[in-house]
Formats: C-alpha cells, sequence, structure tokens
C-alpha cells in the first residue's frame, strides 16, 4: 500500500522521537525512534505499561543480553498499541469521530484517498460502508528505528570483552530484528561494515519470492558515492538498501556531516539521474549473493525509494523537492520539536525552542563523538557543563557509557564528556610546555565536550514524570537552524496544514530558501576552516578546502541555472533568490582569494 502522507518525521536526540509512533502511527505518518539508550527505551515501556494498564516485569542489567531483549520488549509495545490504536480509528463508531476525520483531514489535498472518500460522503454512502472502506483503504504509519553505525561500544561482564553480537549497535540491531515490527532500519552516521555483516544473520531482511522485505534498509546519506559503496556492500551480502535517504550535510539537526561541498540540490539530481544505475547494479549484485547463498530469489523487482531531508520549511520547497527530484517523501524534523502531539519535548526546553533565534542555533564541538553537532545556545546541560567548569571540576559522571569510545586512559573506553577523561586529559596537558594562549586552546578543546548521551533523553524522562535521579535533569537540545523561523507551539493538524500549503506557521517573512541557507551555512563552514589553516598550515587540507570551494562553485552555477528555468516554481521570489546566491557567490570569491594568498 502506498504511503498516506508524502513527509516523514526523521529521529530527533535520543529521546525526543521515542515514543513518536504512539502519537502519529495511527493518523499513516511515519516517524523514526532511536536505539541508542537502552536504560530510557526500558523507562518508557514502564511508562506505557503502567498507561495502558498491561504487565510489566522490569529487564535488569542483570539478564543475558538484557539491551537486545529491552529493545525488543519495547517496540512490540509500540507495535501491538500503535495497531491498536489505528484499528480503533478504522472501525469508527460514529460518523463524529475524530481520530477519523483528523486522519482525512491531515491528508495532502492531491491524496487519492482523500479524493475517494470525499466523493462517497458527497453521495451519501451509507456508514457501514464508509467503515469498509476505512478498513481496505487506510494505512498505518510505519514504526522505523535508528542505529548510529559508530555507536557501537564493546562490553564486558566480569571485566571479560563479551563477543563481538554484544557490541551496543549489534545488540540494538537483534533487538529490532527479534521484535514483530515489520518497518524500516535506518543506518546513519557512516559505514559499519562489521554490523552490516552481521545483519544478514537475520531472515527478516531478505526478499520473499514476491519481492517482500518484513525488514527493510534505510541509508542515510549526503552524497552519491557514499551510498553507491553502502549498498553495494550490502547487496554482496544479499541485503537490499529499500531507500536512500539523502541529508544536508549541514543543514539539520543533530549531528553535521558536512560533505566536501556537495549541496543538496546538486546532490538530489546525481541520485535522480543516476537512480536506474544504482537499482540494476545493486540488484544484479544482490541476486548474485542469494543464488550463492542459496536464498529466495525474487521474481519481480525490487522497490527503491529516494527521498530527502535537513531544512525544508514551506510547502513551495516540499513540493518543489518532490516534483523535481521525483522522491517518494521529505522529512521534516526540527519544527515537529514544536508540537507535542508529535514528539516529546519538556516544558522548559519547549520555550526555548520558541524564542530562539539564528544567533542561538550553532554548530557546536560539543559531541564526544568529534562530529560537529547542532545545538541550542543555553540548554541546560550546557549550563551545567559551565558552571562545573567554574567549580574546578570540570567533565560528568557517565552513568550510560553508551559513548565512552575513547581508549587513550582505557581499554574498555572512557567519554570525552566524562569527568574522569577530562581530568587525565588536563593533566596531560599541564605536564606540556605550553604557551598560556596554546594551553587555553587546548583546555577548552577538552572541556566544551557534553554529556549528549544523557541530555538527549532527559526531556521525555521530565515530560513523564521519570526520575532523573541518577543522570540528572539537565536536557541537551539538537534543532537544526531552520528552528529559527518558528515561534508557537503548533498542533499535529496545524503543521500537516503547514506542509500541505492549507495555512501557514511561519510568522517571519525573511527566511532564507532551503538551498540557499544551506550553502550559507557551507560557506561560513569553509570560512572556518579556512581561518584555522592559517594559524595551523597543512598543504594536505590546503587541497581539500581548494576542492571544497570548487565544489560549492558548481553548486551554484546549478542553482542559478535551476531558478532561471525552473519560472513556475520560484516565480514571486525569482528575483529574491538570483538576488541571495549573488551575494553568497560573493562570499565565496572573497574566500578563494584568501585560499591563493595560502599556496
Amino acid at each position: 500500500m502506498k504511503n498516506a502522507h508524502s513527509f516523514h518525521i526523521p529521529v530527533m536526540g535520543i529521546g525526543f522521537t521515542i515514543d513518536s509512533p504512539l502519537k502519529v502511527a495511527q493518523y499513516g505518518i511515519d516517524s523514526v525512534i532511536s536505539l541508542v539508550d537502552d536504560i530510557l527505551v526500558e523507562k518508557m515501556r514502564k511508562v506505557y505499561s503502567e498507561k495502558f494498564e498491561l504487565p510489566y516485569k522490569e529487564i535488569t542489567d542483570k539478564v543475558e543480553d538484557f539491551r537486545a531483549k529491552r529493545i525488543t520488549s519495547y517496540l512490540n509495545l509500540l507495535h501491538e498499541q500503535t495497531e491498536e490504536k489505528f484499528n480503533q480509528l478504522k472501525n469508527i463508531t460514529s460518523e463524529k469521530s475524530k481520530a477519523f476525520k483528523d486522519y482525512i483531514h491531515m491528508l495532502p489535498e492531491y491524496s487519492s484517498i482523500k479524493k475517494e472518500f470525499n466523493k462517497l460522503t458527497e453521495e451519501g454512502v451509507d456508514f457501514s460502508k464508509i467503515k469498509d472502506w476505512a478498513n481496505k483503504n487506510l494505512s498505518m504509519g510505519s514504526i522505523d528505528v535508528n542505529i548510529m553505525t559508530k555507536i557501537d561500544k564493546g562490553n564486558y561482564l566480569n571485566k571479560e570483552l563479551l563477543p563481538i553480537e554484544f557490541n551496543d549497535a549489534h545488540a540494538a540491531l537483534r533487538g529490532f530484528s527479534e521484535s514483530k515490527l515489520a518497518s524500516s532500519l535506518v543506518l546513519s552516521a557512516g559505514m559499519n561494515p562489521r554490523l552490516y555483516s552481521y545483519m544478514s544473520n537475520f531472515n527478516d531482511f531478505f526478499p520473499d519470492a514476491k519481492g517482500y522485505i518484513k525488514k527493510k534498509i534505510i541509508l542515510k546519506v549526503s552524497d552519491y558515492r557514499s551510498a553507491f559503496i553502502q549498498g553495494k556492500f550490502l547487496a554482496k551480502k544479499g541485503l537490499w538498501v529499500s531507500e536512500y535517504r539523502i541529508e544536508s550535510g549541514l543543514n539539520c539537526g543533530g549531528h553535521a556531516f558536512a560533505t566536501e561541498g556537495f549541496l543538496m540540490g546538486p546532490v538530489l539530481k546525481e541520485f535522480k539521474e543516476n537512480k536506474e544505475v544504482l537499482k540494476n547494479q545493486t540488484q544484479t549484485l544482490l541476486i548474485d549473493a542469494l543464488k550463492e547463498a542459496n536464498k529466495v530469489i525474487p521474481e519481480n523487482d525490487l522497490t527503491l525509494k529516494i527521498t530527502t531531508q535537513g531544512g525544508v520549511g514551506t510547502d513551495e520547497e516540499h513540493t518543489f523537492l518532490m516534483k523535481e527530484y521525483e522522491l517518494d517523501s521529505v522529512g521534516w524534523g526540527s519544527p515537529f520539536l514544536l508540537v507535542p502531539e508529535a514528539t516529546s519535548v519538556d516544558e522548559k526546553t519547549l520555550d526555548q525552542l520558541v524564542k530562539a533565534k539564528e544567533k542561538d542555533l550553532y554548530l557546536s564541538n560539543s559531541s564526544p563523538l568529534g562530529v560537529l553537532f547542532n545545538t541550542l545556545k543555553g540548554n541546560t546541560k550546557d549550563v551545567q557543563r559551565q558552571m562545573l567548569i567554574d567549580k574546578g571540576r570540570p567533565g560528568t559522571s557517565c552513568p550510560n557509557k553508551f559513548i565512552a569510545l575513547n581508549t587513550e586512559f582505557k581499554d574498555s573506553g572512557l567519554c570525552t564528556a566524562s569527568r574522569e577523561y577530562q581530568h587525565l586529559k588536563l593533566k596531560e596537558i599541564d605536564a606540556l610546555e605550553l604557551t598560556a594562549e596554546e594551553k587555553e586552546k587546548q583546555v577548552n578543546k577538552v572541556t566544551e565536550k557534553s554529556c549528549i548521551c544523557v541530555g538527549l533523553g532527559t526531556s521525555t524522562l521530565l515530560l513523564n514524570n521519570v526520575s532523573t535521579k541518577k543522570t540528572g535533569d539537565r536536557v541537551s537540545v539538537c534543532p537544526g537552524p531552520n528552528m529559527a523561523y518558528y515561534d508557537k507551539i503548533v498542533s499535529l493538524r496545524g503543521i500537516t496544514d503547514h506542509i500541505y500549503g492549507r495555512d501557514n506557521m511561519i510568522t517571519r517573512t525573511d527566511r532564507p530558501n532551503v538551498f540557499i541557507k544551506e550553502l550559507s551555512l557551507y560557506i561560513t563552514h569553509l570560512q572556518d576552516k579556512v581561518d584555522e589553516l592559517k594559524t595551523n598550515f597543512d598543504k594536505k587540507q590546503l587541497r581539500s578546502l581548494t576542492k571544497f570551494k570548487k565544489n560549492l562553485e558548481a553548486g551554484i552555477n546549478y542553482y542559478n541555472d535551476l531558478f532561471l528555468e525552473k519560472k513556475e516554481a520560484f516565480i514571486t521570489q525569482k528575483n529574491e533568490l538570483l538576488n541571495a546566491l549573488k551575494l553568497e557567490h560573493n562570499k565565496l570569491l572573497l574566500i578563494g582569494v584568501e585560499i591563493e594568498s595560502l599556496k
């Protein structure tokens, strides 16, 4: 059955979408939950078991394979409860059923289901027939899960390293694989060959004779080359990538994986032009692998979806991306943080997000993963971090240890945001002969790391009145730059009206186009890298930045042609877009002069 909606809600943080399927799946909306934190997952299972009056027995960390079992149990609860909600919605007992009316209302105007329903009601079809129609035609949103492939810490039992299948990402994968869900696994943050190989142990990831795959694979990527490499690697294991989800390198929430200056528009164009090549080549490898493993060979072509997400904010942008690049869906992330009916954000954080402007949303080095991280100025976790620095006790306790991946001081790993790591690292810096300026720089590099693996789940605990005694009540939040243009709390109906152009939730009139905003972020990023190079020259880095600039130049030329050529899409703002593009191009030319002077 075709998706009811042309948008999806991507994973946000660790806890912000942890229970989103229970809120939105009944309306046909797909959402993604994070599998990083099995402790939070277990707490949420308890919350909902009590809410739905279900029997609950805690899965403690003394139980063998507890991480996978916690994840399986929670996903099964989500599966059963969302199905029950959806079945109640379909089996309408009254023509005034609010959930049913909401489902129909939220669909886009071009939806064939909506058109069909309107026709039935105009014809005065009796109520029992509408009930039958609903059962046949309405579809539930998918309960998708996300694994950040690099968060795959090894685990110990009695100081003995456990086999690799008990690593964090491996156990999360097993937890999803053994659940009842028929949905998708979103793999993000790059390639993990051992994890990808481990997937072939689970039958649900393989197609049946008709090409149906119970558990599909979605790869989150930011360029075509990386997608092709990963797609082929998985195909050689007999595993099919059902969807390539292209995320903007910088105009997104959470961790930002900057490309080498490849912009969203040109990347989407490359996927559109090469979709058949990608599909055919990976499918050939897949069939060969399935034959070799004596597995079922699908009789039909397998389906391949191309979707995108990152910084989209208006109906015009959504519609343009869908049509121009022949996409299957567009992800809307940060705006949904202001929709309490869809995501879990505590009141104080919600208030901070409503008030946030451009200056409050920035790319930081606060993530212990060593990847740029979108964050909100004044989030309570960062306030706590500064208080601890001022007290002369930088770093925090590390209760969850999900990002305890640094092995400089301990084979079992430490998180770079932990007090233990920062104490040892600062002692090391103290022993070096450095200038006061250099020492301050090195110290700041260490102490700017924040305990996000706790902070990104705290909001959900606060909202559900769950004790935060062990972890503390400070919150990290990671909206994308697009959040600056939304300044009010919105209902689920309201946000779908905004996405489909029935209403407008943005009061500001100065929001830049999604392509221009991303370009501007990349030019700022390039300038920062050039400034770094001036103080710490590196020939290889200089070559890399020259290439980066060249790719941005190509992107600007592409957008210039696109804005001129697609008059109907940009008719009201064509001159404005071309002027904004010229402004960014001038900035790039000045950076180009700086790069040349370094050669």
